[in-house]
C-alpha cells in the first residue's frame, strides 16, 4: 500500500480544483455540478462546498447521477448492480455540465454518465473533474478536463479514495 494523497494533500488539491473551476465558470450562473453515484460524490459533495465557502451567495447547481442502468456490464456476470440515488432537481438543457468523479480509469463510467445525463436535458457542453486519472488504463477516447492528481499504475493495483465520513479519514492510497 503506498499513499498518493494524505489527508492534508487531498485538502488543497480540492481547493486548487476548486479554484480552477472558479477561474473558468466565475459565477456559475450557466454551469452546473453533477457527482457520480456512488463514489464520486463524495468528491461531489466537498467541491460544492468548498465552492460555497469560497463564492458566498452564489448560487450553484448540485446534483447526484446514478448510472447503474446505464453501464455497458449491466446485467453481465455474477455482480448484481444495486443502484443508488439520483438527486437532479434541475435542468440541464444550455448549461456547462461538470461531472465529478473519484478516479477516472477506463473511461467507462463517464460514458454511461453521459448517456445517463440526456435524460436531464441536452447541455451546451461537459467537462469532467477527476480527483485521480490513472492515465495509462483508459479504453476509450475520454480525458479530463480537471485533475488532482495523475498517476501511473500497473493494472493490477487498485486506487482507493477514502473519505472521513465513510471511511474514517481522508486518504488516497494505491493497493497492490
Amino acid at each position: 500500500m503506498k499513499t498518493i494523497l494524505n489527508g492534508k494533500q487531498l485538502a488543497i488539491t480540492i481547493d486548487r480544483l476548486c479554484h480552477q473551476l472558479i477561474e473558468n465558470h466565475l459565477q456559475f450562473e450557466n454551469t452546473v455540478l453533477i457527482g457520480l453515484q456512488p463514489r464520486g460524490i463524495y468528491l461531489g459533495d466537498r467541491i460544492y462546498e468548498t465552492l460555497k465557502k469560497l463564492l458566498p451567495g452564489t448560487i450553484i447547481h448540485y446534483g447526484k447521477l446514478d448510472i447503474t442502468f446505464y453501464r455497458d456490464d449491466y446485467n453481465k456476470g455474477k455482480t448484481l448492480h444495486v443502484p443508488s440515488e439520483t438527486n437532479i432537481n434541475f435542468s440541464i438543457e444550455n448549461k456547462k455540465v461538470v461531472l465529478i468523479d473519484d478516479v477516472l480509469y477506463t473511461g467507462r463510467t463517464i460514458r454511461s454518465a453521459l448517456d445517463a445525463m440526456l435524460d436531464f436535458g441536452r447541455p451546451a457542453s461537459v467537462e469532467l473533474l477527476a480527483l485521480i486519472d490513472r492515465r495509462f488504463s483508459r479504453q476509450l477516447p475520454i480525458q479530463p478536463d480537471y485533475t488532482g492528481r495523475t498517476i501511473d499504475a500497473l493494472i493490477s493495483q487498485k486506487v482507493r479514495v477514502l473519505w472521513e465520513q465513510r471511511d474514517g479519514k481522508d486518504e488516497v492510497i494505491l493497493v497492490d
